[in-house]
């Protein structure tokens, strides 16, 4: 696609890679038959390839309004279009630089800049949002039923943790939402890599990966949060004290990955950047290459369990930005589970870190259609790999919906 870019963002960093990345785009069109938000609004301008061309229309100076922000706003950046694609276009590369160019040229109205701020300033900081989820729990029933779809009716308890025993030790990410709405995840993780001979600890005050203020369109303090984070693993690094970094939650995956990506620019932590994204890996990574180990101890244990019909779904972030497909669904194999069928599994369930407020009506419909999908074959468990989906799909269904490493770690005990 041939490009002309306007004079405010020529020769830029975020430029030159605009640039790189619109001539590759054909608009062969591939991409519209996997977006679920064109499949539900059939508007070109709601489809990657149309918002490849309102973003375009924007680098070369074009008027921009409202409404180009709105379609936008809509897109979930899951990211199914880059698996489609076959040039190979970084449409959530482009999706991220047009999103602030569009920011900067228009004004968001009062309540949506309130919203936003809202969000930005509570959701990365643990304790404020563990402290407003508590009440928020206690007030569940008197609240509006939009906030109520919001505030989880039961938040399954961490149980035991096993203490930093093994000479091998991994560093994991605590998060900024997970500790408060499943603190279950990284307890249940931990009891795992414990059982095969692998310590999981945290950093002190490491928790936000910068993802939520970065995709709220401030990227500014995404980054910043990015550049405290690394701050608060690198001493561990730099000593040498972990084998490696382990995310339990695959959207903060995603973002941790390309760290050396976003940061490329910054002397002072590009190289800090480049070590922690390739220290890092999902934690299905992390267990899989552990199985020698893992399948002995379920061997040893599986004629007292009986297995579950559990359907996984798969976090766009899982199968669409780390590229990771498979893997759990052999792991919940090997733990004795029947895996069910999943329709249409490649579609993002609706939640997409805050979508599901910012774009709530959307982000039902998609819930729906995800939810109908995991139900066909009556699963007694949906299992997922990502807080955010997982906050996000229990609250529509009775169906339990857990961690998959909580499901290992029910079958390792067994």
């Amino acid at each position: 696609m041939q490009t002309r870019l306007a004079d405010f963002i020529r020769g830029t960093a975020a430029g030159n890679d605009a640039e790189a990345i619109l001539r590759k785009c054909v608009h062969c069109g591939f991409c519209t038959a996997t977006c679920p938000t064109y499949q539900l609004l059939g508007d070109e301008l709601d489809s990657p390839r149309g918002r490849i061309y309102l973003i375009k229309q924007a680098l070369e100076g074009a008027r921009v309004t409202a409404r180009t922000r709105l379609h936008l706003d809509r897109c979930l950046t899951c990211r199914s279009c880059e698996t489609t694609c076959p040039s190979g276009v970084q449409y959530g590369r482009l999706v991220d630089i047009g999103r602030k160019v569009v920011e900067t040229l228009t004004r968001r109205s009062l309540p949506d800049r309130l919203v936003r701020a809202g969000l930005a300033f509570v959701l990365p900081r643990t304790a404020l949002f563990g402290a407003l989820l508590a009440l928020g729990r206690l007030l569940r029933p008197m609240l509006p039923s939009f906030l109520r779809d919001k505030v989880p009716a039961r938040i399954e308890p961490a149980g035991a943790r096993p203490a930093a025993r093994h000479p091998r030790r991994i560093v994991a990410l605590a998060g900024c939402v997970q500790p408060a709405l499943a603190p279950a995840v990284n307890a249940a993780a931990a009891r795992v890599l414990d059982r095969v001979g692998i310590s999981l600890v945290e950093a002190p005050g490491a928790g936000c990966c910068g993802a939520l203020r970065f995709h709220l369109n401030d990227q500014d303090a995404g980054r910043a949060d990015m550049r405290a984070l690394i701050d608060h693993w690198w001493p561990l690094v730099e000593r040498d004290e972990a084998d490696g970094i382990v995310i339990t939650a695959s959207g903060c995956g995603a973002t941790v990955e390309e760290y050396a990506r976003i940061l490329e620019h910054d002397p002072d932590y590009r190289h800090k950047a480049a070590r922690i994204s390739l220290l890092a890996r999902d934690l299905s990574e992390v267990i899989a290459a552990e199985s020698p180990a893992l399948e002995r101890l379920l061997g040893e244990r599986r004629a007292k369990r009986a297995p579950l019909r559990v359907a996984f779904q798969s976090p766009c972030s899982l199968q669409h930005g780390l590229k990771i497909r498979g893997v759990v669904e052999d792991l919940l194999v090997k733990s004795g589970h029947e895996l069910t069928t999943v329709p249409d599994a490649h579609l993002c369930c609706g939640s997409a870190g805050v979508y599901s407020i910012l774009q709530s009506d959307l982000s039902m419909q998609l819930r729906a259609r995800k939810l109908a999908a995991l139900a066909g074959d009556s699963p007694q468990v949906i299992a997922t790999a990502n807080v955010g989906c997982l906050a996000h799909l229990q609250a529509g269904t009775a169906t339990p919906v857990r961690h998959w490493i909580q499901l290992l770690d029910d079958a390792l005990r067994e």
